[in-house]
Formats: C-alpha cells, structure tokens, sequence
C-alpha cells in the first residue's frame, strides 16, 4: 500500500477520534481564546508529540496481536459491545448540556507545551483506540506493519491531531455559540462516530465468519 495512503488514513483516523469536544482540543481552544494563538499552538505541539508516541506504542501492539488471530477475534467481539454501549451512552447523554471544565491558566509558552505533553499523557484513550483501528486496517488489507509504514502512520495521526487541534484553535471563537457546537449536538455526533465504527466492527467479524 503506498505510504501516501497510509498516511491519509493515519491522518483521518486521529482526526475523527478528535473531533467531539473533549479536555485537549477544549483546552487548547480556550488558551488560544485567552492568551493568545501562539500559546495555543505550543499546546497543541505538546499533545502531538505524545500522540505520536502513544500510537506508535499501538501500532506495535496492534502488530504483536496480528500475530495472535485468536486474540484478535476475541477483542474485536468485545470491542464491538463496547463500541455498541458506548453509542447508547451518548445518545442517552445528548439530553443533557454540560460545559467541559478547563484548567487554570499558565503564562509560560515552554509551560504550555509541557502542559499539552501532561493533558495528554494522561489522555491515554488514542491506545486503544489506534491499536484498533491499525488491527481493523490491516484486516481489511489497506496497511501492514512493516517499519516504514507503522511511522507513516504515526506521522499521518500526529499531524491529523494537530490540524483539528489547529482547527478549534482558530475557529471555535466563530463557531462556539453555533447550534451544532453544543454539547447535547457533540453526543450525538460522537454517538453516530462510534456507531460507524461498531459498524465497521460487526462487518469485519461477519467476514471472519
């Protein structure tokens, strides 16, 4: 497969799974609000350079599970109930409105970018995520786990982090009180998302069958 498309793929897989408003692109949304652009940019720095890490760290997982399709099959059954909870959740939570909390406010550039490093360390669902979505890839035979194409990927996820990142950076402060920005909205959008997937999931296991 070429690197080009394993890179688009690495990209737009990062991308959606950052899409919903959560603490990192909401905090990075907010200190560009407050201090500036810049600051917010070194944020999103921080957060990428641990995404980079923690999806190369699945990818190298997902590439010892390959080896095991008895795992493989048992993890994709059960990540296709958690996927199908998961919808259920947010479509039951999109009746309720809720504000995402946002940290206290650090002056330093050099403290941001630690600070998207820390936020993001402790942000440790782009591993399971990943590891999943490079199995799902690889099953359906668009990448495999060769070197080049495991950093491919990595770097296509880390830069698809960044431009949603970029994306609320520069454009929540014109789209923050649209309708389709509000909470109740964002569940159903990460509802439909994780419903795809467990879609996804369900047709990759029938044809395992």
């Amino acid at each position: 497969m070429s690197i080009t498309v394993i890179f688009f793929l690495g990209l737009i897989v990062a991308l959606v799974g950052v899409i919903p408003p959560g603490l990192l692109n909401m905090t990075a949304a907010k200190i560009s609000l407050r201090e500036g652009a810049g600051r917010g940019i070194m944020f999103s720095t921080g957060v990428c350079l641990v995404v980079f890490v923690q999806t190369y760290i699945a990818a190298i997982f997902a590439r010892y599970l390959s080896n095991r399709p008895d795992i493989v099959e048992i993890l994709q059954r059960v990540a296709f109930v958690i996927f199908v909870l998961i919808t259920i959740y947010f479509f039951l939570l999109a009746s309720k409105e809720t504000e995402p909390k946002i940290e206290a406010e650090i002056k330093s550039k050099h403290s941001r970018f630690f600070n998207g490093m820390f936020l993001s360390v402790l942000n440790v669902f782009p591993i399971p995520y990943q590891a999943y979505m490079t199995i799902t890839l690889a099953s359906f035979g668009v990448m495999d786990f060769e070197r080049l194409s495991i950093i491919t990927y990595v770097t296509g996820a880390s830069m698809g982090t960044f431009v949603m990142l970029y994306v609320y950076i520069f454009f929540f402060d014109k789209i923050k009180d649209k309708a389709f920005t509000s909470q109740k909205n964002m569940n159903y959008i990460i509802g439909s998302v994780t419903g795809i997937v467990a879609l996804i999931t369900l047709i990759n296991i029938l044809m395992e069958l």
